[in-house]
Protein backbone atom coordinates (compact mmCIF):
# COMPACT_ATOMS: atom_id res chain seq x y z
CA UNK A 1 0.00 0.00 0.00
CA UNK A 2 1.65 3.17 -0.95
CA UNK A 3 0.94 5.79 1.60
CA UNK A 4 2.30 4.11 4.62
CA UNK A 5 5.19 3.23 2.79
CA UNK A 6 6.08 7.07 2.85
CA UNK A 7 6.79 7.05 5.89
CA UNK A 8 7.08 3.81 7.40
CA UNK A 9 10.46 1.48 6.62
CA UNK A 10 10.93 -1.40 4.54
CA UNK A 11 10.01 -3.77 6.98
CA UNK A 12 7.41 -1.90 8.66
CA UNK A 13 5.68 -1.30 5.38
CA UNK A 14 5.95 -4.86 4.40
CA UNK A 15 3.84 -5.43 8.04
CA UNK A 16 1.17 -3.39 7.35
CA UNK A 17 0.90 -4.44 4.26
CA UNK A 18 0.41 -8.40 5.59
CA UNK A 19 -2.07 -7.53 7.94
CA UNK A 20 -4.08 -5.34 5.85
CA UNK A 21 -4.55 -8.28 3.38
CA UNK A 22 -5.36 -10.25 6.43
CA UNK A 23 -8.26 -7.92 7.24
CA UNK A 24 -9.14 -7.69 3.79
CA UNK A 25 -10.26 -11.24 3.97
CA UNK A 26 -12.32 -10.40 6.92
CA UNK A 27 -14.29 -7.49 5.10
CA UNK A 28 -12.39 -4.44 6.03
CA UNK A 29 -10.24 -2.56 3.32
CA UNK A 30 -7.74 -0.10 4.89
CA UNK A 31 -7.19 0.63 0.88
CA UNK A 32 -10.58 1.76 -0.37
CA UNK A 33 -11.69 2.22 3.54
CA UNK A 34 -14.57 0.53 3.39
CA UNK A 35 -16.19 -2.17 5.48
CA UNK A 36 -18.27 -5.02 4.95
CA UNK A 37 -20.63 -7.03 7.61
CA UNK A 38 -18.72 -9.30 9.83
CA UNK A 39 -18.65 -13.12 8.98
CA UNK A 40 -19.09 -15.69 11.41
CA UNK A 41 -15.65 -17.82 11.33
CA UNK A 42 -13.46 -16.00 10.23
CA UNK A 43 -11.15 -15.07 12.71
CA UNK A 44 -7.34 -13.84 12.50
CA UNK A 45 -4.15 -13.79 15.25
CA UNK A 46 -1.19 -11.98 14.31
CA UNK A 47 1.99 -10.72 15.74
CA UNK A 48 4.08 -7.91 15.41
CA UNK A 49 7.47 -8.74 17.02
CA UNK A 50 10.80 -6.18 17.62
CA UNK A 51 12.94 -4.95 19.89
CA UNK A 52 12.63 -2.06 21.39
CA UNK A 53 13.07 1.19 18.73
CA UNK A 54 11.79 -1.30 15.97
CA UNK A 55 8.63 1.10 15.05
CA UNK A 56 5.82 -1.18 16.83
CA UNK A 57 4.20 2.04 18.14
CA UNK A 58 4.77 3.92 15.05
CA UNK A 59 2.82 0.86 12.87
CA UNK A 60 0.43 0.64 15.81
CA UNK A 61 -0.94 4.01 15.83
CA UNK A 62 -1.18 3.98 11.81
CA UNK A 63 -2.80 0.82 11.99
CA UNK A 64 -5.66 2.48 14.38
CA UNK A 65 -5.82 5.66 12.19
CA UNK A 66 -6.74 3.69 8.74
CA UNK A 67 -9.13 1.40 10.83
CA UNK A 68 -10.60 4.95 12.47
CA UNK A 69 -11.05 5.91 8.40
CA UNK A 70 -13.26 3.00 7.30
CA UNK A 71 -16.15 3.97 10.07
CA UNK A 72 -14.62 1.38 12.29
CA UNK A 73 -16.30 2.28 15.89
CA UNK A 74 -13.75 3.23 18.40
CA UNK A 75 -14.38 0.92 21.81
CA UNK A 76 -13.00 3.15 24.50
CA UNK A 77 -14.55 0.52 27.55
CA UNK A 78 -15.84 3.34 29.51
CA UNK A 79 -19.56 3.51 27.97
CA UNK A 80 -21.25 0.98 25.03
CA UNK A 81 -24.56 2.45 24.41
CA UNK A 82 -27.02 -0.46 24.41
CA UNK A 83 -28.53 0.42 21.10
CA UNK A 84 -27.56 -1.89 18.63
CA UNK A 85 -25.64 -0.83 15.92
CA UNK A 86 -24.15 -3.06 13.16
CA UNK A 87 -20.91 -1.48 12.82
CA UNK A 88 -17.38 -3.03 12.49
CA UNK A 89 -15.35 -2.29 15.61
CA UNK A 90 -11.54 -1.80 16.94
CA UNK A 91 -10.33 -1.50 20.65
CA UNK A 92 -6.63 -0.67 21.10
CA UNK A 93 -5.69 -2.53 24.79
CA UNK A 94 -2.63 -2.72 27.16
CA UNK A 95 -2.22 -5.09 29.69
CA UNK A 96 -1.70 -1.86 32.35
CA UNK A 97 -2.91 1.48 32.90
CA UNK A 98 0.59 3.17 32.65
CA UNK A 99 1.25 1.31 29.16
CA UNK A 100 -2.49 2.13 28.28
CA UNK A 101 -1.68 6.00 29.05
CA UNK A 102 2.06 6.01 27.14
CA UNK A 103 -0.45 5.01 23.85
CA UNK A 104 -2.84 8.14 24.65
CA UNK A 105 -0.18 10.38 24.65
CA UNK A 106 0.88 9.69 21.33
CA UNK A 107 -2.89 10.11 20.45
CA UNK A 108 -3.76 6.60 20.43
CA UNK A 109 -7.20 5.90 22.18
CA UNK A 110 -5.98 3.03 24.47
CA UNK A 111 -7.47 1.52 27.47
CA UNK A 112 -6.61 -1.73 29.60
CA UNK A 113 -7.96 -5.20 29.08
CA UNK A 114 -9.48 -5.46 32.29
CA UNK A 115 -11.99 -2.47 30.93
CA UNK A 116 -12.90 -4.53 27.80
CA UNK A 117 -13.45 -7.97 29.67
CA UNK A 118 -15.93 -5.98 32.11
CA UNK A 119 -18.05 -3.69 31.32
CA UNK A 120 -19.86 -0.78 33.39
CA UNK A 121 -23.88 -1.06 33.64
CA UNK A 122 -24.90 2.36 34.08
CA UNK A 123 -28.11 3.72 35.87
CA UNK A 124 -30.97 4.17 33.36
CA UNK A 125 -31.64 7.74 34.29
CA UNK A 126 -27.74 8.85 34.00
CA UNK A 127 -27.56 6.63 30.86
CA UNK A 128 -29.29 9.43 29.13
CA UNK A 129 -26.48 12.06 29.76
CA UNK A 130 -23.69 9.50 28.31
CA UNK A 131 -25.73 9.02 25.16
CA UNK A 132 -25.70 12.46 24.88
CA UNK A 133 -21.77 12.89 25.38
CA UNK A 134 -21.46 10.06 22.88
CA UNK A 135 -23.62 11.89 20.46
CA UNK A 136 -26.04 9.60 20.21
CA UNK A 137 -29.25 11.28 22.06
CA UNK A 138 -30.25 14.65 22.96
CA UNK A 139 -29.66 17.07 25.42
CA UNK A 140 -31.26 16.13 28.71
CA UNK A 141 -33.34 17.69 31.30
CA UNK A 142 -32.81 16.42 34.93
CA UNK A 143 -33.46 17.65 38.13
CA UNK A 144 -30.57 18.96 39.82
CA UNK A 145 -28.52 18.44 37.41
CA UNK A 146 -28.08 22.61 36.16
CA UNK A 147 -26.89 23.60 32.10
CA UNK A 148 -23.74 24.34 34.31
CA UNK A 149 -23.12 21.02 35.07
CA UNK A 150 -23.76 19.61 31.83
CA UNK A 151 -21.44 22.31 29.79
CA UNK A 152 -18.92 21.08 32.39
CA UNK A 153 -19.42 17.72 31.63
CA UNK A 154 -19.35 18.25 27.91
CA UNK A 155 -16.37 20.42 27.74
CA UNK A 156 -14.14 17.66 29.90
CA UNK A 157 -15.21 14.73 27.57
CA UNK A 158 -14.52 17.16 24.45
CA UNK A 159 -10.85 17.03 26.02
CA UNK A 160 -10.94 13.60 27.43
CA UNK A 161 -13.31 11.31 26.15
CA UNK A 162 -14.26 9.91 29.15
CA UNK A 163 -17.78 9.00 30.25
CA UNK A 164 -17.13 8.44 34.05
CA UNK A 165 -14.84 11.50 34.22
CA UNK A 166 -17.34 13.78 32.49
CA UNK A 167 -19.95 12.87 35.04
CA UNK A 168 -17.61 13.05 37.40
CA UNK A 169 -17.14 16.97 35.95
CA UNK A 170 -20.68 17.56 36.62
CA UNK A 171 -20.52 16.99 40.01
CA UNK A 172 -21.75 13.47 40.57
CA UNK A 173 -19.80 10.65 42.26
CA UNK A 174 -19.23 7.36 40.84
CA UNK A 175 -21.73 5.45 42.69
CA UNK A 176 -24.74 7.68 41.40
CA UNK A 177 -24.09 6.54 37.90
CA UNK A 178 -22.99 3.35 37.67
CA UNK A 179 -24.36 0.59 39.45
CA UNK A 180 -22.60 -2.11 38.87
CA UNK A 181 -19.73 -4.15 36.15
CA UNK A 182 -20.60 -6.80 34.56
CA UNK A 183 -18.47 -9.62 32.51
CA UNK A 184 -18.81 -8.92 28.56
CA UNK A 185 -21.45 -11.23 27.44
CA UNK A 186 -21.29 -10.10 23.63
CA UNK A 187 -18.22 -10.44 21.20
CA UNK A 188 -15.76 -7.14 19.95
CA UNK A 189 -14.54 -7.25 16.39
CA UNK A 190 -10.83 -6.16 15.80
CA UNK A 191 -8.38 -5.79 18.96
CA UNK A 192 -4.70 -4.31 18.59
CA UNK A 193 -2.58 -5.48 21.92
CA UNK A 194 -0.12 -3.46 22.90
CA UNK A 195 2.89 -4.75 25.48
CA UNK A 196 1.52 -8.04 24.31
CA UNK A 197 4.75 -9.55 25.60
CA UNK A 198 3.08 -9.28 29.28
CA UNK A 199 0.05 -11.43 28.24
CA UNK A 200 -0.04 -14.73 30.09
CA UNK A 201 -2.06 -17.80 28.74
CA UNK A 202 -5.24 -16.95 30.80
CA UNK A 203 -5.67 -13.49 29.67
CA UNK A 204 -4.67 -14.44 25.97
CA UNK A 205 -7.85 -17.02 26.09
CA UNK A 206 -9.59 -14.20 27.59
CA UNK A 207 -9.15 -12.35 24.45
CA UNK A 208 -9.87 -14.79 21.98
CA UNK A 209 -12.91 -15.33 23.52
CA UNK A 210 -14.00 -11.62 23.14
CA UNK A 211 -12.35 -10.70 20.00
CA UNK A 212 -12.34 -13.17 16.40
CA UNK A 213 -9.46 -10.60 14.77
CA UNK A 214 -5.90 -10.01 17.10
CA UNK A 215 -3.06 -8.17 16.47
CA UNK A 216 -0.35 -7.98 18.68
CA UNK A 217 2.38 -6.22 19.27
CA UNK A 218 5.34 -7.34 21.62
CA UNK A 219 8.77 -7.58 22.36
CA UNK A 220 10.71 -10.70 22.33
CA UNK A 221 14.11 -9.55 24.38
CA UNK A 222 11.86 -8.71 27.18
CA UNK A 223 10.91 -11.17 30.06
CA UNK A 224 7.84 -13.09 29.94
CA UNK A 225 5.53 -13.53 32.78
CA UNK A 226 6.33 -15.33 35.55
CA UNK A 227 3.66 -18.57 35.25
CA UNK A 228 4.77 -18.85 31.93
CA UNK A 229 8.08 -20.56 32.26
CA UNK A 230 10.15 -18.49 29.53
CA UNK A 231 7.82 -18.48 27.38
CA UNK A 232 5.59 -15.80 25.48
CA UNK A 233 1.82 -16.36 24.07
CA UNK A 234 3.68 -15.34 20.78
CA UNK A 235 6.03 -18.34 20.70
CA UNK A 236 2.65 -20.96 19.92
CA UNK A 237 1.62 -18.70 16.75
CA UNK A 238 2.37 -19.89 13.28
CA UNK A 239 5.44 -18.45 12.00
CA UNK A 240 3.36 -17.52 8.71
CA UNK A 241 1.56 -15.60 11.52
CA UNK A 242 4.65 -13.76 13.24
CA UNK A 243 5.95 -10.40 11.60
CA UNK A 244 8.94 -9.29 12.75
CA UNK A 245 10.16 -5.40 12.74
CA UNK A 246 13.83 -4.29 12.62
CA UNK A 247 15.80 -1.64 14.09
CA UNK A 248 15.08 1.58 12.32
CA UNK A 249 18.68 3.17 12.20
CA UNK A 250 17.89 6.96 11.75
CA UNK A 251 16.44 6.34 15.07
CA UNK A 252 19.30 4.60 16.32
CA UNK A 253 21.79 7.57 15.49
CA UNK A 254 20.17 9.82 17.96
CA UNK A 255 18.99 7.70 20.62
CA UNK A 256 22.32 6.34 22.78
CA UNK A 257 19.64 4.24 25.48
CA UNK A 258 18.66 2.28 22.43
CA UNK A 259 22.19 1.96 21.57
CA UNK A 260 23.14 0.38 24.31
CA UNK A 261 19.61 -1.75 24.30
CA UNK A 262 20.23 -3.40 21.54
CA UNK A 263 24.21 -3.53 22.09
CA UNK A 264 23.23 -6.38 24.52
CA UNK A 265 22.31 -8.62 21.64
CA UNK A 266 26.32 -9.48 21.29
CA UNK A 267 26.25 -12.55 22.44
CA UNK A 268 30.10 -12.01 22.97
CA UNK A 269 29.66 -8.81 25.26
CA UNK A 270 29.81 -10.15 29.05
CA UNK A 271 28.88 -7.31 31.57
CA UNK A 272 32.26 -5.74 32.32
CA UNK A 273 32.20 -5.11 28.42
CA UNK A 274 28.39 -3.34 28.94
CA UNK A 275 29.73 -1.51 31.91
CA UNK A 276 32.26 -0.18 29.72
CA UNK A 277 29.98 1.33 27.14
CA UNK A 278 27.50 2.50 29.56
CA UNK A 279 30.80 4.81 30.62
CA UNK A 280 31.43 5.54 27.16
CA UNK A 281 27.82 6.93 26.47
CA UNK A 282 27.70 8.55 29.66
CA UNK A 283 31.12 10.44 28.70
CA UNK A 284 29.17 11.73 25.24
CA UNK A 285 25.41 11.96 25.73
CA UNK A 286 23.59 13.51 28.84
CA UNK A 287 21.16 11.43 28.60
CA UNK A 288 23.07 8.87 29.99
CA UNK A 289 24.06 9.04 33.47
CA UNK A 290 26.72 6.80 35.32
CA UNK A 291 25.71 7.43 38.48
CA UNK A 292 27.39 6.94 41.77
CA UNK A 293 24.28 7.08 44.14
CA UNK A 294 20.62 6.57 43.78
CA UNK A 295 18.94 9.93 43.31
CA UNK A 296 15.94 10.26 45.78
CA UNK A 297 14.05 12.70 44.43
CA UNK A 298 13.91 10.82 41.30
CA UNK A 299 12.38 7.90 43.03
CA UNK A 300 9.09 9.67 44.69
CA UNK A 301 7.81 9.52 40.41
CA UNK A 302 10.11 6.78 38.88
CA UNK A 303 11.04 3.74 40.80
CA UNK A 304 14.68 2.48 41.36
CA UNK A 305 14.83 -1.03 39.09
CA UNK A 306 16.24 -3.90 40.80
CA UNK A 307 16.61 -7.29 40.53
CA UNK A 308 16.54 -8.72 43.98
CA UNK A 309 13.55 -8.44 46.62
CA UNK A 310 16.16 -7.58 49.39
CA UNK A 311 17.34 -4.67 47.79
CA UNK A 312 13.77 -3.60 46.75
CA UNK A 313 12.69 -3.19 50.63
CA UNK A 314 16.48 -1.64 51.71
CA UNK A 315 15.66 1.28 48.87
CA UNK A 316 12.47 1.80 50.10
CA UNK A 317 12.84 2.05 53.62
CA UNK A 318 16.36 4.16 52.67
CA UNK A 319 13.78 6.53 50.73
CA UNK A 320 11.50 6.96 53.79
CA UNK A 321 14.16 7.85 56.43
CA UNK A 322 15.76 10.65 54.45
CA UNK A 323 12.49 12.04 53.72
CA UNK A 324 11.17 11.94 57.78
CA UNK A 325 8.09 9.69 57.27
CA UNK A 326 6.98 8.29 60.36
CA UNK A 327 6.73 4.62 60.80
CA UNK A 328 3.09 4.96 61.28
CA UNK A 329 1.64 6.63 58.83
CA UNK A 330 2.86 7.60 54.66
CA UNK A 331 3.25 11.20 53.75
CA UNK A 332 0.84 13.09 51.23
CA UNK A 333 3.58 12.22 47.89
CA UNK A 334 4.67 8.50 48.81
CA UNK A 335 4.45 6.20 45.48
CA UNK A 336 2.89 2.65 46.40
CA UNK A 337 2.38 -0.03 44.05
CA UNK A 338 -1.11 -2.05 43.47
CA UNK A 339 -0.92 -5.91 44.89
CA UNK A 340 -3.81 -6.88 44.30
CA UNK A 341 -7.50 -7.03 45.81
CA UNK A 342 -8.15 -8.37 49.42
CA UNK A 343 -12.33 -8.98 49.24
CA UNK A 344 -13.89 -12.20 49.39
CA UNK A 345 -16.09 -13.78 46.33
CA UNK A 346 -19.51 -12.61 47.96
CA UNK A 347 -17.89 -8.76 46.98
CA UNK A 348 -17.25 -9.56 43.35
CA UNK A 349 -18.62 -6.22 42.76
CA UNK A 350 -16.81 -3.96 44.51
CA UNK A 351 -14.11 -6.08 43.16
CA UNK A 352 -14.80 -5.36 39.89
CA UNK A 353 -15.26 -1.36 40.93
CA UNK A 354 -12.04 -1.10 42.29
CA UNK A 355 -10.40 -2.88 39.28
CA UNK A 356 -12.46 -0.82 36.68
CA UNK A 357 -11.34 2.60 37.79
CA UNK A 358 -7.14 1.27 37.50
CA UNK A 359 -6.81 -0.26 41.02
CA UNK A 360 -5.31 -3.62 39.28
CA UNK A 361 -2.65 -5.37 40.65
CA UNK A 362 0.91 -3.60 39.24
CA UNK A 363 -0.92 0.09 38.96
CA UNK A 364 1.39 2.36 40.26
CA UNK A 365 -0.26 5.27 42.82
CA UNK A 366 0.51 8.13 44.46
CA UNK A 367 -0.79 8.55 47.96
CA UNK A 368 -2.65 11.64 48.74
CA UNK A 369 -3.54 11.71 52.20
CA UNK A 370 -6.72 9.86 54.62
CA UNK A 371 -9.93 9.33 52.98
CA UNK A 372 -13.00 10.37 55.42
CA UNK A 373 -13.86 7.16 56.62
CA UNK A 374 -11.32 4.93 58.47
CA UNK A 375 -9.63 2.60 56.34
CA UNK A 376 -9.85 4.95 53.55
CA UNK A 377 -6.94 6.73 51.56
CA UNK A 378 -7.32 9.15 48.69
CA UNK A 379 -4.95 8.04 45.43
CA UNK A 380 -3.87 9.07 42.03
CA UNK A 381 -3.94 6.27 40.09
CA UNK A 382 -1.07 7.14 37.42
CA UNK A 383 -1.75 6.75 33.82
CA UNK A 384 -5.76 6.07 34.42
CA UNK A 385 -7.89 8.51 32.66
CA UNK A 386 -9.59 9.52 35.58
CA UNK A 387 -7.03 9.22 37.89
CA UNK A 388 -8.40 10.31 41.29
CA UNK A 389 -10.17 7.83 44.01
CA UNK A 390 -10.83 7.35 47.02
CA UNK A 391 -10.59 3.54 48.43
CA UNK A 392 -10.27 0.87 51.22
CA UNK A 393 -6.78 0.57 51.57
CA UNK A 394 -4.37 -2.04 52.90
CA UNK A 395 -0.74 -0.66 52.65
CA UNK A 396 2.20 -2.81 53.52
CA UNK A 397 5.89 -1.52 54.03
CA UNK A 398 8.34 -3.70 54.35
CA UNK A 399 10.89 -4.21 56.48
CA UNK A 400 14.29 -5.66 56.11
CA UNK A 401 14.79 -8.91 57.93
CA UNK A 402 11.18 -9.39 58.91
CA UNK A 403 9.03 -11.37 57.46
CA UNK A 404 5.25 -10.10 58.12
CA UNK A 405 5.25 -5.98 56.59
CA UNK A 406 4.44 -2.91 58.75
CA UNK A 407 1.04 -2.15 58.01
CA UNK A 408 0.12 1.96 58.90
CA UNK A 409 -3.16 1.69 57.14
CA UNK A 410 -5.40 -1.15 57.09
CA UNK A 411 -9.08 -1.76 56.11
CA UNK A 412 -10.72 -4.42 56.78
CA UNK A 413 -11.06 -5.29 52.97
CA UNK A 414 -9.88 -3.63 49.55
CA UNK A 415 -6.88 -2.57 47.35
CA UNK A 416 -3.53 -3.81 48.88
CA UNK A 417 -0.84 -1.76 48.40
CA UNK A 418 3.24 -2.21 48.57
CA UNK A 419 5.61 1.26 48.30
CA UNK A 420 6.66 1.87 44.90
CA UNK A 421 9.88 4.48 45.66
CA UNK A 422 11.64 1.01 44.26
CA UNK A 423 10.59 -1.98 42.12
CA UNK A 424 11.49 -5.36 40.80
CA UNK A 425 12.82 -5.38 37.04
CA UNK A 426 9.47 -7.70 36.25
CA UNK A 427 6.73 -5.26 37.80
CA UNK A 428 8.31 -2.64 35.68
CA UNK A 429 7.50 -4.20 32.66
CA UNK A 430 4.81 -2.46 30.23
CA UNK A 431 5.84 0.93 32.24
CA UNK A 432 7.66 3.87 30.92
CA UNK A 433 9.62 6.74 32.87
CA UNK A 434 10.65 9.93 31.65
CA UNK A 435 13.75 9.65 33.99
CA UNK A 436 14.85 5.72 35.04
CA UNK A 437 17.55 4.63 37.47
CA UNK A 438 18.27 0.91 36.99
CA UNK A 439 20.53 -0.42 40.25
CA UNK A 440 23.47 -1.94 38.82
CA UNK A 441 24.73 -4.09 41.60
CA UNK A 442 21.72 -6.07 41.15
CA UNK A 443 22.47 -6.93 37.52
CA UNK A 444 26.20 -7.64 38.45
CA UNK A 445 25.04 -10.13 40.92
CA UNK A 446 22.92 -11.73 38.23
CA UNK A 447 25.38 -11.90 35.77
CA UNK A 448 27.95 -13.92 37.99
CA UNK A 449 25.16 -16.51 39.19
CA UNK A 450 25.43 -17.16 35.30
CA UNK A 451 21.45 -17.89 35.01
CA UNK A 452 19.81 -18.20 31.41
CA UNK A 453 15.82 -17.61 30.34
CA UNK A 454 15.42 -18.39 27.25
CA UNK A 455 18.52 -19.14 25.74
CA UNK A 456 19.40 -15.48 26.78
CA UNK A 457 21.74 -14.75 29.77
CA UNK A 458 19.22 -13.60 32.72
CA UNK A 459 21.49 -10.15 33.50
CA UNK A 460 21.14 -9.12 29.79
CA UNK A 461 17.38 -9.90 29.66
CA UNK A 462 17.13 -7.60 33.14
CA UNK A 463 19.30 -5.02 32.11
CA UNK A 464 17.22 -4.68 28.21
CA UNK A 465 13.90 -4.64 29.90
CA UNK A 466 15.35 -1.71 32.42
CA UNK A 467 17.18 0.41 30.22
CA UNK A 468 14.10 0.38 27.42
CA UNK A 469 11.79 1.78 30.78
CA UNK A 470 13.76 5.17 29.82
CA UNK A 471 12.08 7.55 27.49
CA UNK A 472 14.48 10.45 27.88
CA UNK A 473 17.11 9.57 30.29
CA UNK A 474 19.22 6.30 32.01
CA UNK A 475 20.60 6.76 35.38
CA UNK A 476 23.25 3.44 36.01
CA UNK A 477 24.10 3.24 39.53
CA UNK A 478 26.81 1.86 40.45
CA UNK A 479 27.05 2.02 44.29
CA UNK A 480 24.99 1.60 46.85
CA UNK A 481 24.41 4.84 48.37
CA UNK A 482 21.62 7.61 48.38
CA UNK A 483 21.60 11.11 47.78
CA UNK A 484 19.77 13.36 50.08
CA UNK A 485 16.15 15.18 48.98
CA UNK A 486 16.82 18.53 47.70
CA UNK A 487 12.76 19.01 47.83
CA UNK A 488 10.02 17.36 50.15
CA UNK A 489 7.36 15.03 48.90
CA UNK A 490 4.67 16.88 47.38
CA UNK A 491 1.28 16.20 45.24
CA UNK A 492 1.36 19.37 43.42
CA UNK A 493 3.10 18.03 40.30
CA UNK A 494 -0.34 15.54 39.86
CA UNK A 495 -2.49 16.95 37.27
CA UNK A 496 -5.65 18.47 38.76
CA UNK A 497 -8.72 15.89 38.17
CA UNK A 498 -12.10 17.63 37.90
CA UNK A 499 -13.40 15.63 40.49
CA UNK A 500 -13.11 12.72 42.58
CA UNK A 501 -14.35 9.07 42.51
CA UNK A 502 -15.48 7.58 45.71
CA UNK A 503 -15.08 3.54 45.70
CA UNK A 504 -17.13 2.53 48.61
CA UNK A 505 -15.37 -1.23 49.02
CA UNK A 506 -16.77 -1.26 52.57
CA UNK A 507 -19.74 -1.73 54.50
Amino acid sequence: MSTPALTFSHDQAEAFDQIAEALRALGIDLEDETLSPAQDGRALIMAVMGKAGSGKTMLLSHLYKSLEKTGAEIVSGDYESRKKREKRSVAILAPTNKAASVLRMQGVPATTIHRILYTPVYDPEYERIAEWLAGEGERPEMEGLTDQALERALAFYKTNRSIPGALAAAGLRGSDFITGWKRREDPLDIGLIDEASMLDDRQFEDLKEIFPALVLFGDPAQLAPVNQSGTMVFDKLKDEAKLTLQRIHRQEATNPILDLAHALADPEIGFEDFERLIEESARKDDRVVWGQRVEVDLMARSPVLVWRNATRIRLINAFRRVHGAPEDALLPGEPLICDGLELPLKHRKRRLDLEARGLIKGAQVVYLGPGRKPGFSRLHVVGAPDPQVSAASIVKIEMPDEEEPFIPYAARMGATFLHGAAVTIHKAQGSQWENVQVFAPDLYAAARMGRNEAGQPLWKRLAYVAITRAQERLFWVVRNRLSRPEFPLSTDDLPKPAATLTLEAEE
